[in-house]
């Protein structure tokens, strides 16, 4: 599989997969298999070739060629021959020994391929195969129309077949008597080998046969063409393109025309390339194809051609990550064990029907070695509002679950139901931010809409009446900022005119809503317009299962809901929150005339546009502050989006963002003498304010009497905004949020549940006990700019680190790694930070990758075990680790690419095909293109580019537990490589010895006769 980002992939049997990057970031155009050799060629746009090397677990390049004066357009290598042939722009055709990457010196030039006559020149080479009946004769594909039967050893063309239509692929029968071109007025032409005036026959798939013999309507260019047979039936013709250009707006298109059949299968993404999966490797017999390959621009499709209606396989690739754009991404390791298996069993059952009954054709490679021993979830959100989870935990990813959000939301009128993959301003479901807890197996979002969505998870399917749903009003409008230490904090750009957002917030169904096994939804929270104002973005966002509540906040202010009773608990603005101890001294503004929105006045971008708004391109102008981003220097395609407030440019005010939540149980005050259920919550600028929780007794009360919350006037100052925070016990082993464990709430309770549900209390993980809690604990704060550790209940700061001055940290996460606790960071100026707690000591600080993409920024994330993950592009995932132990295992997780198989007995060519030489002929390549034969190429046309694939790039993979074998198998072959040199020399040493004695015989029998006096 290839792609225009010079990276291609290799997939084997499912989980076995392989990234192979080329360094020069060029598109890779074409790509060849050494059949059964363990190798692949790969061809590039910047006209260079590459041998990959799969023999090892890690490809690497063992040559390069690079083409100085000509332009590559097409290649091709024969089965089991080590000749490639190379097609260039300029219509030449050169040859390249693939075992030592050299030219050969034997050239197929255009103006000896065309004839004499032609004045033009024929273009660039569009295809080259060899005759599947005679390996000597060589069909050679001109765009312009041109198509030459050349034959090696005469080095002179048989025939030449010309067409008025330019051409864009041809294929051959088995039997080499016939060929088929595709053309680019949507027509196929079949031509007879000995009969080159006019083709057998035209075919136009796509066109409308008119009446009187006319010739049909142009249609679409045929992009490429295979030509299979089969011994039981007709052969099969597959062709990409070919449309009628009355067609607008369908979908690209893959027809197989299998005798008077013709299917037409309509395909999602445009198709890059196809290829037909036979039954031989070799092109003289009956092909006998059962799949098609399609390579989609954003899919890989396998059709079953065996099975009527061409039904497809159900693909065990990741491909579908990017089926809508990613929005955000959580990555969790070392889970609960039985999570996996539950996504997996309400995943199945989403299945769509209709797959292929077969098993997945490609079956190559072996899997790795172990797996890690620990359950890793990833979990995705896109643009289109829906969650997908993954299977992490070994190399490649699985998908098991899916979760469509939109469901809830009544459908736009005027939405394409077509897929759409591109992201646009009007896409009101795309998932900002989630919020998971493992272990109660509760789920809550944030959508850009200012929407917020609880859900719980269920095996059993169940029908929802009315969908639960609570509207909040979160505004809160303040004076100016007055900051204490002096700084003036930057006002909010204004972008200029904006359209009504209020006409795409999405409207909750009022209708019965039937809910399969999996995640249901429990409740829909909605902010909505107050006073003429938009709803702002929601910047932060967390849920506790053992307290039964969800919290989120945004630029305005906080909002807490008891989501089993259904009521909002919390409504603050922020500067509520400080009560009176508000160091900036901010005072309610005094109340204005309500507004409606009005399209035409100049707006104020909001204080949270998304996670995608608060960066700029550029890394020097980068801040995570939500009050100092800038509107105009977002420039990133991915997930951009701004809602605007209708307030007018004179209004210019700076905002306090909510921009981290935790829940937990620790000390609230100074003066505590036992820890309490608490909210921690930290905002962007720098101010950590904690929410004590009085929470009713478990059971029926839970149902009866309100949760109270009050602020504590606990307050504490970092610098730069707070992006996470944690609690250690006084062994410095981290205290969890309190959770439930999971049940299963749609099925009826019997009486002894009932007790026990009344007296089960929320579930602290700690290790400790509980007279260790009630003596200390640790908070651990991190910041844009800084971490510090503060001891409770006496708030005194223990330890301070200053992360970064110059740039700012864009993910903080605290983890575990090595049964200890640490603070991972990662910073805008590419440098991944790891510092031990509680005494933030440094432990790793590398450069690992500049923030270029705001991509990164938003789905840079760490989880337990080393282990962190970012969207690399759109549509792939980077996994990395910074953890020794993974390193060292590292090697044996990988699986073997290559597994080699028993080569199939050639076609057996029969008695009389034998005595009369109709079978197929072989030809010696090595007497027509070895340097013995044709000579040296020109070193000018191609340098030569050792690759660092070789015997070096073996003994760097060797290592880990399967080491000592794989050096005693490198020692074997460095050995067979010696002894190999060794036969080579010697083999030139005996050609040199006699040449001398032939020269010698020659010169003796030249002056044999003659005198002394004659020389």
């Amino acid at each position: 599989m290839l792609n225009a980002l010079a990276r291609s992939r290799i997939f084997g049997r499912p989980g076995v997969e392989c990234y192979c990057q080329h360094d020069s970031g060029a598109a890779v155009i074409q790509l060849q298999f050494l059949i059964n050799e363990g190798a692949l060629v790969s061809a590039l746009a910047d006209d260079t070739l590459h041998l990959w090397n799969l023999r090892q677990k890690r490809p690497a390049i063992l040559h390069s060629l690079k083409f100085n004066r000509e332009r590559i357009t097409f290649c091709h290598l024969p089965f089991q021959s080590k000749w490639l042939y190379v097609g260039t722009e300029r219509g030449n055709i050169h040859i390249v020994n693939v075992e030592s990457f050299t030219l050969s010196g034997y050239v197929i030039m255009w103006n000896k391929a065309i004839e004499l006559s032609s004045k033009s020149h024929p273009g660039p080479i569009v295809h080259i195969s060899d005759n599947p009946m005679d390996e000597g004769k060589l069909l050679i594909g001109f765009e312009s129309g041109t198509v030459v039967l050349w034959d090696l050893k005469s080095k002179k063309a048989d025939y030449r077949y010309t067409h008025d239509e330019a051409i864009h692929s041809v294929a051959w029968h088995h039997e080499g008597k016939q060929f088929i071109c595709s053309h680019s007025d949507g027509t196929l032409t079949i031509w007879n080998v000995k009969s080159p005036t006019k083709p057998f026959q035209t075919i136009t798939p796509h066109g409308k046969q008119l009446k009187d013999g006319k010739k049909p309507e142009p249609c679409k260019p045929i992009l490429k063409v295979e030509y299979k047979t089969t011994r039981a039936g007709e052969p099969f013709i597959i062709l990409s393109g070919g449309l009628s250009y009355d067609t607008v707006g369908r979908r690209p298109c893959l027809t197989v025309m299998h005798g008077k059949s013709t299917a037409v299968l309509e395909m999602d993404y445009s198709i890059v390339d196809f290829l037909t999966l036979c039954e031989t490797p070799y092109p003289n017999d009956f092909q006998e194809p059962y799949a098609v390959v399609v390579l989609l621009e954003k899919d890989l499709v396998l059709i079953d051609l065996a099975q009527n209606g061409y039904p497809i396989f159900e693909n065990p690739y990741p491909l579908t990550i990017h089926e809508s754009p990613v929005t955000c991404c959580e990555y969790f390791a070392d889970c609960p064990v039985d999570l996996i298996p539950a996504l997996y069993s309400v995943g199945a059952r989403q299945k769509r029907q209709g797959y292929s009954k077969k098993e997945w054709p490609i079956s190559g490679g072996n899997w790795g070695l172990i797996t890690q021993s620990y359950p890793e979830i990833i979990i995705t959100g896109h643009a289109d509002g829906s969650i997908k989870f993954w299977d992490a935990s070994a190399i490649t990813l699985q998908v098991l679950y899916k979760l469509k959000t939109a469901k809830v939301f009544e459908k736009s009128r005027n939405k394409d139901d077509r897929p759409n993959t591109d992201i646009v301003d009007e896409d009101p479901y795309a998932i900002q931010i989630i919020s998971w807890c493992p272990e109660s197996r509760m789920l809550c979002i944030a959508g850009v809409s200012a929407h917020v969505i609880i859900y719980r998870f269920s095996k059993q399917e169940v029908t929802t009446e009315v969908i639960p749903m609570l509207e909040v009003r979160l505004l809160y409008e303040i004076n100016d900022i007055e900051s204490p230490d002096g700084e003036q904090v930057p006002p909010l750009p204004t972008p200029g005119t904006g359209s009504n957002p209020q006409s795409i917030v999405p409207q909750v169904k009022n209708s019965p809503l039937k809910q399969s096994p999996g995640y249901q939804i429990e409740l829909v929270i909605q902010l909505v317009w107050v006073s003429g104002e938009p709803p702002q973005q929601i910047t932060s966002l967390a849920v506790n299962s053992a307290y039964g509540l969800v919290v989120f906040g945004n630029c305005n202010g906080i909002a807490m809901v008891d989501y089993l009773q259904k009521t909002v608990l919390l409504n603050l603005g922020t500067i509520e929150l400080y009560g009176s101890n508000d160091p900036y001294r901010r005072e309610p503004r005094s109340p204005r005339k309500s507004r409606q929105p009005s399209g035409g006045m100049l707006t104020v971008a909001s204080c949270m546009c998304g996670l995608s708004n608060l960066y700029s391109e550029s890394v020097k102008k980068l801040r995570t502050s939500y009050i100092s981003k800038s509107f105009h220097d977002v420039k990133d395609n991915s997930f951009s989006r701004s809602r605007s407030s209708s307030v007018t440019s004179i209004d210019k005010e700076s905002r306090e963002a909510i921009s981290a939540l935790h829940f937990c149980e620790t000390f609230t005050r100074k003066n505590d003498t036992s820890p309490s259920p608490c909210l921690w919550v930290g905002t962007t600028l720098g101010t950590v304010l904690v929410i004590v929780l009085n929470l009713p007794p478990g059971g029926e009360q839970r149902l009866l009497q309100p949760v109270i919350v009050s602020p504590s006037g606990t307050i504490l100052r970092l610098k730069g905004a707070i992006l996470r925070m944690a609690f250690l016990d006084t062994t410095g082993s981290l205290v969890p949020p309190a959770h439930e464990p999971w049940r299963e709430h749609n099925v009826p309770e019997d009486k002894d549940e009932k007790d026990k549900s009344k007296k089960r209390r929320p579930v602290s993980v700690s290790p400790s006990s509980s007279q260790e809690i009630s003596e200390n604990q640790y908070a651990v704060i991190c910041s844009e700019k800084q971490a510090k550790v503060i001891s409770l209940p006496s708030q005194n700061c223990l330890y301070k680190q200053n992360i970064t001055e110059t740039s700012f940290v864009l993910r903080g996460d605290i983890v575990s790694l090595s049964n200890s606790i640490c603070l991972a960071c990662f910073c805008a100026n590419g440098h991944i930070m790891t510092f031990s707690l509680p005494s933030l000591r440094p432990l790793l600080d590398v450069y690992y990758l500049p923030l270029t993409n705001m991509r990164i920024a938003r789905t840079f994330c760490f989880t337990n075990n080393g282990q962190a993950l970012y969207l690399v592009s759109p549509t792939e995932i980077q996994r990395l680790t910074y953890s020794q132990e993974t390193c060292e295992n590292l090697q044996e997780m990988l699986g073997e690419l290559f597994t080699p198989v028993e080569t199939p007995e050639a076609p057996n060519r029969g008695f009389f095909k034998g005595l009369f030489g109709g079978g197929a002929q072989s030809l010696d390549r090595e007497e027509l293109f070895g340097e013995s034969a044709s000579g040296k190429a020109s070193r000018s046309l191609a340098q030569h580019i050792p690759g660092p694939g070789g015997i070096e790039g073996v003994k760097g993979a060797a290592s880990g537990v399967v080491g000592e074998l794989a050096r005693a198998r490198l020692a074997l072959d460095e050995r067979g490589q010696k002894l190999g040199e060794l036969e080579e020399k010697t083999a030139a040493m005996l050609y040199s010895a006699d040449s001398f004695s032939k020269h010698a015989h020659e010169m003796m029998l030249k002056y044999k006769d003659k005198k002394w006096y004659q020389f």
